[in-house]
């Protein structure tokens, strides 16, 4: 099977990232994808555009060099009531919503705090992903995590990037592993996000793809294969 999406990647709209939305979408289709997910920072995120920017969106094609283009955001979770910065105005003109907890946004709380607040985020009607929940300065109760995803037909994500031995998430790979199990237990999908912030990562899958078949975890349940079925996950 050939992974035909990726989700989760960022421009030079984000302040820490050094491509163009036409260069990341040449990147995807160089590497035969079908879809590409372009989720920059929301404006919480230091250095990174502001709402205008997103309010403007509508401008852009929505298909560039034979890739279909989701374009979105990256939503920061602030508190753990599970808000999130963007208003809802403008959520519902994105193409695609990824909501995280980032640490220049929120500070790591105990596991109760972390966990409400990404399961309140899930509330929200138009956040589909979760960002990266794997990184272990933001403990969480994966089975609490897990079951409000698959009630609130929400993604979880399996970040390619932080599973980088060098990256600085801790104990990614425990946490993902626990993740994926109880999502095979629940049967809640998931998605693989490359999260590129330079145009070579573009649909960079390998450690995450790795982990996958490392746990055996089944591809019914990874949406990168399946992309009829991870649009309906954008378009709820």
């Amino acid at each position: 099977m050939e992974y035909q999406l990726d989700s989760h990647t960022h421009t030079l709209a984000s302040g820490h990232a050094y491509n163009t939305i036409m260069e990341m979408a040449k990147a995807a289709a160089d590497k035969g994808l079908k879809f590409l997910g372009i989720t920059d920072h929301a404006p919480k995120m230091p250095e990174s555009c502001g709402a205008f920017y997103f309010s403007n969106l509508s401008v852009v094609d929505r298909e560039l060099y034979g890739v279909e283009l989701a374009l979105g955001v990256e939503l920061n979770i602030i508190d753990d009531k599970g808000e999130v910065d963007l208003s809802e105005h403008l959520l519902k003109q994105m193409d695609i919503c990824i909501a995280s907890l980032h640490a220049p946004c929120i500070r790591p709380g105990t596991m109760k705090e972390n966990t409400n607040a990404v399961v309140n985020t899930m509330k929200n009607p138009y956040v589909n992903i979760i960002g990266h929940p794997d990184d272990g300065r933001y403990p969480l109760d994966y089975k609490k995590v897990v079951k409000a995803a698959k009630k609130h037909h929400v993604l979880l994500e399996v970040n390619n990037s932080s599973l980088n031995p060098e990256g600085f998430r801790l104990n990614t790979h425990e946490n993902d592993t626990i993740m994926l199990k109880l999502c095979m237990e629940y049967e809640q999908p998931v998605v693989i996000g490359s999260d590129a912030h330079w145009m070579s990562q573009v649909g960079t899958h390998d450690r995450a793809k790795s982990l996958i078949d490392e746990i055996e975890f089944p591809y019914d349940l990874v949406m990168n294969y399946h992309l009829e079925e991870f649009k309906k996950y954008i378009n709820k």
